[in-house]
């Protein structure tokens, strides 16, 4: 059974950095890639961050880049986002998914929400900045 359990949410002022962890189960870790998402409430669901699991491929929204790092550990089979420099913008829940690897192509191509969409999720974790 395919399984991703997000987690590392909180509270933090305008300007911190919180790390999330997307812990995953159930598939071969190298044969996929992740993907971090976020909804804040009222808005659509939108794409934050993904990386490609077997070469560390990645892919970054322009509203995070240089702000978010996304990383990969493949001997614990997990996922991290390093949120730095955190602005209110970015208060939403985050959620992780994954997409097998060989789809990488249609995910720089489409974007990643329109191929994860299809795919595994997980439960999400919230993120508040307070400003």
């Amino acid at each position: 059974e395919v399984q991703l359990q997000a987690s590392g949410g909180g509270l933090v002022q305008a300007g911190g950095s919180l790390r999330l962890s997307c812990a995953t189960s159930g598939f071969t870790f190298g044969d996929y890639a992740i993907g971090w998402f976020r909804q804040a409430p009222g808005k659509e669901r939108e794409e934050v961050s993904c990386i490609k699991n077997d070469d560390g491929d990645t892919w970054y929204r322009d509203s995070v880049e240089g702000r978010f790092t996304i990383s990969s550990d493949k001997s614990a089979n997990t996922v991290y986002l390093q949120m730095d420099s955190l602005k209110s913008e970015d208060t939403a829940v985050y959620y992780c998914a994954a997409a097998p690897g060989s789809s990488w192509s249609l995910v720089k191509a489409l974007g990643p929400l329109k191929v994860f969409k299809l795919t595994y999720w997980g439960q999400g974790t919230q993120v508040t900045v307070s400003s």
